[in-house]
């Protein structure tokens, strides 16, 4: 087992303060600071630290894939499956989904025959791999996720009482299911900028009006039906004025993440990460179709293509405890698996792995790692690299308590 130090990747939606924090680095950061990545993506791979020197984790599999990935080097051709990641979102990432592998497949094949450069700002599909995606809150987690259910998205656009809105909750009243949703959503995404331009300012004067008519809650102090997703729509109309994506988010889950719950997007989900710190796993893959809320590009057409219009239940990812401060992420994804450890100062060492290959990222306080006689510190916003060939991987907390997550193969 090594250290494994994360590549920093910077956004304009970053934070200049949570990553910096976490890492016990200087606040506020020089620019937006939106991921740490902890895998072995070409795009940008962490680092291994070896006998005081470091190495890329991409050029160390590559080196000796057997030795460092075991059965898994024959069953995913030689990489690591999945990207880990702390993600730090100040404001709203893009409205965006992610294709299937046949999707992929298909999709890098035809930009490849079109001459499309893999670095073009253009380009669609980077890789041939789907995108399965697990995010865990670290803080409280805002997002966007999957279709709600037509019939409460009627009721949502009633009560907006935007006469310009009339006809299109009537169109999903008439067919609230996927395929209204897929008519609804198409009509929207597609609308022509002078239609848009009409309709748009409408809208939002309904946002507000609902708002300063409706307090945040009753006399009872429940919460009024929709003040978070009306909230969360004039949000993103001030930081993208005049996008289609903003109405498209009024058909979305808005989903509140509690630290510790997880939120599981399998291909074909529309959603929008808004705000908050969290770890994120994933295939290993860099394929996204973006519908908005971006100066990035966007592909309305190929997004249509990927899309799932079936209506989603809040999608939220309880973990399952398996006793003594341990939790794990139960998800279909074959390609990754994720736990979180809980450490109490003073405890005995807790087993975290039985062999890799995987990575033990800490999170909060420190820990330190144990293999036989072998012991490796880990501070917060560090990671450390367990090969296939360690074996009986051991955690405790130092000074204090820790949070470690642990990554491995599905």
């Amino acid at each position: 087992m090594h250290e494994l130090v994360g590549a920093l990747r910077s956004y304009a939606w970053g934070s200049r303060t949570a990553l910096a924090q976490l890492c016990g680095r200087p606040v506020p950061s020089a620019h937006p600071e939106a991921e740490l990545w902890f895998g072995a993506h070409p795009a940008d791979p962490a680092q291994v630290k070896i006998n005081g020197h470091s190495h890329s984790l991409l050029d160390v599999l590559r080196a000796d894939p057997n030795h460092e990935l075991g059965a898994v080097a024959g069953e995913f051709d030689g990489r690591l499956p999945f990207l880990l990641k702390i993600l730090a979102a100040e404001e709203p990432l893009s409205l965006q989904a992610h294709p299937s592998i046949e999707q992929a497949r298909a999709g890098f094949a035809r930009e490849n025959h079109a001459g499309v450069a893999l670095d073009s700002p253009m380009r669609n599909y980077r890789d041939e791999n789907h995108k399965p995606e697990l995010v865990v809150a670290i803080e409280r987690f805002e997002a966007l996720a999957g279709f709600r259910d037509p019939r409460q998205t009627v009721r949502l656009l009633t009560a907006l009482d935007v006469a310009e809105l009339n006809p299109y909750a009537e169109l999903l009243a008439a067919q609230p299911d996927s395929a209204g949703l897929r008519t609804l959503f198409t009509t929207w995404i597609a609308l022509p900028q002078a239609s848009l331009s009409k309709l748009l300012p409408k809208v939002l004067d309904g946002l507000v009006r609902y708002l300063a008519e409706r307090p945040d809650s009753g006399t009872d102090g429940a919460p009024k039906e929709f003040a978070a997703e009306i909230r969360t729509a004039l949000e993103l109309a001030e930081a993208y004025p005049g996008d289609a994506g903003v109405l498209a988010a009024l058909l979305l889950n808005r989903v509140t993440l509690e630290p510790g719950d997880g939120l599981f997007l399998a291909a074909g989900n529309l959603h929008a990460y808004l705000r908050g710190l969290g770890v994120e796993i994933m295939a290993n893959s860099d394929n996204v179709l973006r519908g908005g809320l971006t100066p990035k590009h966007v592909d309305v057409p190929e997004l249509l293509r990927v899309l799932d219009f079936e209506p989603l239940d809040m999608p939220i990812v309880k973990p399952e405890s398996d006793g003594d401060g341990i939790f794990r992420y139960d998800t279909p994804a074959p390609e990754f698996a994720l736990s979180r450890y809980e450490l109490a100062p003073g405890a005995d060492p807790t087993p975290i792995l039985q062999a890799g290959p995987g990575i033990a990222l800490c999170t909060h306080g420190t820990l330190r790692l144990y293999r036989g006689g072998e012991e490796l510190r880990v501070e917060c916003g560090r990671a450390a690299w367990i090969s296939a060939t360690d074996t009986d991987i051991r955690a405790a907390a130092v000074d204090g308590p820790a949070q470690l997550f642990c990554a491995t193969v599905g």
